[in-house]
């Protein structure tokens, strides 16, 4: 692998995400069973379901760094997901809907952070795995806004700026070293 920093960057960010997932499955789990509309229950049951999927997947991505979950955290992201699973059962229907599709978003874009990672380590293989989890996780935060969006909450929580389409998620990827380089500097090397 290249340089140990960039590995720790991966694995640190492998660490974060097996953890978030736990919390999402958990989270969900509640969230499923506190809707009335049978469609509803059943794709975010779904969610649940990919959730614990990325987990496994993400689990063995860190095993083979030499990486592991860290303590501290799953116990955090344990409490957090039985939590909010609790909660969607008190809290009403909009509430659960409106902060699954925000975290979905930046779920995103931690899996593209992870795959530059990747990258920068020398461990370009992962990135295929990394980057369908984010596509499935965009698939997620799409499904929450469409379920929030001209909901009359809105004028109290604002909507969420929309993700880029779900084809650029790979984009970056199909460049070369160099042009990755040159989109993270911005015009004429200059950090963006």
């Amino acid at each position: 692998m290249a340089g140990d920093a960039d590995a720790t960057k991966l694995v640190d960010q492998l660490a974060l995400a097996y953890s978030g997932e736990l919390a999402a499955a958990y989270a969900y789990r509640g969230h499923w069973r506190a809707v009335r509309d049978p469609e509803e229950r059943a794709s975010i049951r779904k969610i649940e379901e990919e959730e614990w999927h990325h987990r496994l997947r993400v689990g063995a991505l860190l095993r083979g760094l030499g990486g592991r979950p860290r303590f501290t955290r799953e116990v955090r992201a344990w409490l957090i997901g039985r939590t909010l699973g609790l909660l969607c059962h008190v809290s009403g229907w909009f509430l659960p809907m409106y902060f699954a599709g925000r975290l979905e978003g930046r779920n995103v874009v931690e899996y593209e952070t992870a795959a530059r990672y990747a990258v920068d380590c020398g461990c370009p293989e992962l990135v295929d795995c990394l980057l369908t989890m984010a596509e499935v996780e965009w698939d997620h935060q799409a499904y929450f806004r469409s379920k929030v969006e001209g909901h009359a909450a809105l004028r109290r929580f604002p909507l969420w700026p929309p993700l880029p389409s779900r084809e650029t998620i790979r984009s970056e990827f199909s460049l070369g070293p160099q042009d990755r380089q040159r989109m993270r500097s911005g015009p004429a090397g200059v950090a963006a």
